[in-house]
């Protein structure tokens, strides 16, 4: 006899769907789509401040213009795929990588690293923080979380960090992050926070594992992606993307 698979998340029988031991029906009348993810990820529902927090680093997410590589992506799909909305979704979402919407996770994962070496070494956020962009310069490791190709200054981040604060969840990820952001200005050049480095900042004072730093980019930015494919269908003819292509290989030869 086969074992049965096991979840903490959903109950599910002929009469009741529970998530996370709340009935689905309750939540459906009480509770919002951002406390409903809360409850999946954290297993409890979050108080007011964290579910305006999480509300606002999804729509943050949610969509950034349709020449971003996942929203791009799915609207290729689309026209070329007429017949499946969900292929063309999953098209964008699989372009989602480190390099583009997926940078909150490491960045989650390197300011529990400069929190971690703060405390460890009795040292400040600014000391652990110039330490950890001198290993990126030695090592030539990127920096998750810094940096943007279309913004100076990422509109996107003093929001979310001025509503932690009125919120009272800053803590310190979003420190760190704003330490982080002087060391890079002091010892590289002015490199923005992006989205990415705001929301890891802020899931990482909500409580949340390094993972949901891609996870929750994905759950927003699939809301942008309906929106986006719907429109391809809707307002372009089929096969109407052309992607221009020079050839630059060896030049035309015989098998002779």
């Amino acid at each position: 006899m086969l074992e049965p698979w096991r979840t903490a998340i959903v109950q599910a029988d002929d009469s009741t769907i529970r998530l996370r031991g709340y009935d689905i029906t309750e939540l459906m009348a009480r509770a919002t789509f951002a406390d409903t993810v809360f409850l999946l990820h954290r297993e409890r529902l979050p108080n007011k401040h964290e579910r305006r927090l999480l509300d606002a680093v999804l729509i943050s997410v949610a969509d950034h213009g349709s020449g971003a590589p996942s929203c791009a992506t799915a609207r290729l799909a689309a026209t070329g795929n007429r017949e499946s909305l969900s292929a063309a979704i999953a098209a964008g979402i699989l372009a989602i990588g480190n390099d583009h919407g997926g940078a909150g996770a490491d960045c989650m994962s390197m300011i529990a690293e400069g929190v971690g070496i703060a405390r460890e070494k009795s040292i400040t956020f600014a000391e652990a923080a110039g330490q950890i962009v001198d290993n990126s310069r030695t090592t030539k490791r990127r920096l998750p979380g810094m940096g943007h190709r279309v913004h100076s200054v990422d509109p996107r981040t003093a929001v979310l960090f001025a509503m932690a604060r009125e919120e009272g969840v800053a803590g310190d990820g979003v420190l760190f992050m704003e330490a982080l952001d002087a060391a890079v200005r002091e010892k590289i050049k002015p490199l923005p926070i992006n989205i990415d480095g705001a929301l890891a900042a802020i899931l990482y004072d909500l409580g949340f594992p390094p993972a949901a730093g891609k996870l929750l980019f994905i759950v927003g930015r699939v809301a942008g992606l309906t929106a986006e494919v719907a429109e391809e269908y809707t307002r372009e003819k089929p096969m109407r993307i052309r992607v221009p292509v020079k050839y630059d290989g060896v030049p035309p030869r015989s098998m002779d």
